[in-house]
């Protein structure tokens, strides 16, 4: 670890990509880090997407300004493990990350995650949705948006799949997903073209956004008066999203220290503290060194055993919502 310390410092640089600050807590963790190590951070194309990274260490490949570390989806991290643009690396406790939330070489692992649901401002939704079916409500006429394109962006892509989920679909079935949202544009409710966010839900054009918990609790619920979070009664879709580091990452021990950072005790209870569930959220409650405060804000978890999908499942939903969302969707 010294060694390390010493190589990331002698580089001072650290290229990060689509990170808001605001996002499970990413501003405090980067200045914290900053802080700690005497790196300078750069967080290009903030507000972009998981497909967005993958082009960003494509195109920008042996520039100095290539993105060191990357912050995706599962369906992308598969993608850029599959296309060779990740390098392996194994943090200090890659033992104690679950073994399906992670590829078994280090090319990518789970660092944090939460829950698909529902967010709504009850000052423009009157009927409070509760499921995914309550949506199909004429009362949420153009209300309903998701965060970005699931052919592009993890959030609404995992939005897809929990929407599978409660319309007879399974992991290796996504399609009745993108049906349900094709019906809820039909019949008016969906609005595909809006990006939605905190800004979104307050003019009015997102009254309603399926998005992860800990970012409607963390970037809508502060500026939205009142807003309300439901996980949807007829379908649990938890899902976290990965670390990787770039193959051709300029500044490689950097983006290593940071990888450790993120995953040490400090770094977990950092995501936490932004309501995201950090991946070692077990081992920090068993070891009596979770931040109890934080812990108990967390909407509060249903209730049963967590099931993911398998990569092969994961590859194949991505490859069918790139194919079918534009044509059956659009937007």
């Amino acid at each position: 670890m010294g060694g390390l310390v010493a190589a990331a410092e002698k580089e001072g640089q650290l290229n990060v990509i689509t990170l808001p600050s605001n996002w499970a807590n990413y501003g405090t963790i980067m200045k914290d880090f900053t802080a700690k190590y005497n790196i300078k951070i750069t967080d290009a194309n903030p507000e972009g997407s998981s497909g967005q990274e993958i082009t960003a260490v494509q195109q920008l490949k042996g520039q100095s300004r290539a993105p060191d570390v990357l912050d995706l989806g599962t369906p992308f991290a598969v993608e850029g493990a599959t296309d060779n643009l990740l390098a392996p690396y194994k943090v200090a406790d890659f033992s104690a990350i679950p073994s399906a939330a992670k590829a078994v070489n280090g090319d990518w692992y789970a660092d944090y995650g939460g829950y698909v649901a529902i967010g709504y401002d009850p000052a423009k939704v009157k009927v409070a949705p509760t499921s995914f079916a309550s949506l199909d409500n004429p009362a949420y006429k153009n209300m309903i948006g998701l965060n970005n394109s699931p052919t592009t962006a993890g959030a609404a892509f995992a939005a897809v799949y929990a929407a599978a989920l409660a319309n007879g679909g399974s992991f290796s079935n996504i399609e009745p997903g993108i049906q349900y949202f094709a019906h809820l544009k039909s019949i008016g409710n969906f609005v595909p073209t809006a990006i939605g966010g905190p800004t979104t839900v307050q003019n009015g054009t997102t009254p309603i956004l399926i998005w992860w918990d800990y970012l409607l609790a963390s970037e809508v619920k502060p500026v939205v008066s009142g807003f309300k979070i439901v996980i949807p009664s007829d379908s649990t879709y938890a899902s976290y999203y990965d670390q990787a580091i770039s193959a051709t990452a300029p500044h490689p021990a950097a983006a290593r220290l940071w990888e450790e950072y993120l995953y040490s005790t400090t770094g977990q209870n950092l995501f936490l503290q932004g309501f995201a569930r950090p991946i070692l959220l077990p081992k920090l409650v068993s070891d009596g060194t979770v931040d109890n405060a934080a812990y108990a804000e967390l909407p509060p978890a249903p209730s049963g055993a967590l099931t993911f999908p398998t990569q092969a499942q994961q590859a194949a939903a991505e490859d069918v919502v790139t194919k079918n969302w534009p044509t059956q969707v659009g937007g």
